[in-house]
């Protein structure tokens, strides 16, 4: 049987609905999804089977206009993550159109990917605009640029998404699987869990803290009996961020750490016993090793 395998990297705006989508294809949470722009920082690569095929998905960080080292290395690795797939599907958002934003990345793709790669179109939440206005859209999009294929998607609801799936597997190279055949993601699993407790954080604190913090995973610890101990450590910038991650009497801090445990414990399919701490560190963004710890370059300059 010829067997089909290779990169399919997700970009669009922030909020497109690539981690959505990304969880949607995987058939289960690889990636943080919230409310809040700019949630995805690294690369996360989430891998799909259909027939033959396995799918390795690349949700990148939403692209946008740099202001700070850490937009700087999101950026980088959204369209690192584009440079190196077989496939790049732009993520536009139905209700909103051919937006600035939108613009700059379709002006980008003609300099930044290789006219080799396959490009394909995906309009996202078609469920809130009319038909009309989804086919002005997609006339517009491909008038803007040759997209190899258009699919109508609702990346939280379903529709569209198995059409997706199905062209991506058939228009990817000839290739054997990359990944075991059970594996859906290759970040480390101390990654993801440091990932699922920063959704919490993100969810529960709203925009207290949008940000300005990090949660890295210090030590993984398997027990004997099945379970695992995991030590994470949330980085903030200043004392009265501490003050409102650890809530009154520490009930704020409590409810995250009950979240992110049973999400991992899910995740991970036994029990877990999490252990977070909160540590002011005003420089976090400036320092290399929480870059790493992230997945991201560490970079100077403009990119």
């Amino acid at each position: 049987m010829t067997t089909r395998a290779g990169f399919v990297a997700l970009i669009g705006e922030p909020n497109a609905g690539k981690s959505t989508l990304t969880n949607r294809m995987v058939g289960a949470k690889v990636s943080i999804v919230t409310h809040k722009v700019q949630t995805t920082r690294a690369r996360i690569r989430g891998v799909a089977l259909e027939g033959a095929a396995q799918i390795v998905f690349v949700d990148t960080p939403g692209l946008f206009r740099p202001r700070r080292r850490l937009d700087r290395a999101m950026v980088a690795a959204a369209w690192g993550g584009a440079a190196d797939a077989d496939i790049v599907v732009l993520l536009v958002e139905a209700h909103r159109g051919l937006t600035e934003g939108t613009q700059a990345i379709l002006d980008a793709l003609k300099d930044r990917i290789s006219p080799k790669q396959t490009v394909a179109l995906a309009i996202n939440k078609i469920d809130r605009v009319k038909a009309e206005a989804l086919l002005a859209l997609s006339a517009k999009l491909n008038d803007a640029y040759p997209f190899a294929q258009t699919f109508m998607i609702s990346a939280e609801k379903g529709h569209g998404v198995d059409a997706l799936r199905r062209w991506l597997a058939e228009t990817l190279p000839e290739s054997p699987w990359l990944y075991p055949e059970d594996q859906i993601a290759d970040l480390p699993m101390r990654m993801i869990a440091a990932e699922m407790t920063r959704e919490k954080l993100t969810l529960r604190l709203h925009e207290e803290l949008p940000y300005q913090l990090t949660v890295e995973t210090e030590q993984w610890q398997e027990r004997k009996d099945g379970s695992v101990r995991i030590d994470q450590m949330i980085y903030v910038m200043r004392d009265g961020h501490k003050g409102i991650v650890l809530g009154n009497r520490g009930e704020t801090i409590k409810a995250i750490s009950q979240a992110a445990r049973a999400e991992i414990a899910e995740f991970l399919g036994r029990p877990v016993h999490l252990f977070l701490q909160v540590k002011v560190r005003e420089n976090w963004m400036e320092e290399s090793e929480r870059y790493s710890e992230m997945g991201l370059e560490f970079r100077d300059g403009n990119t």
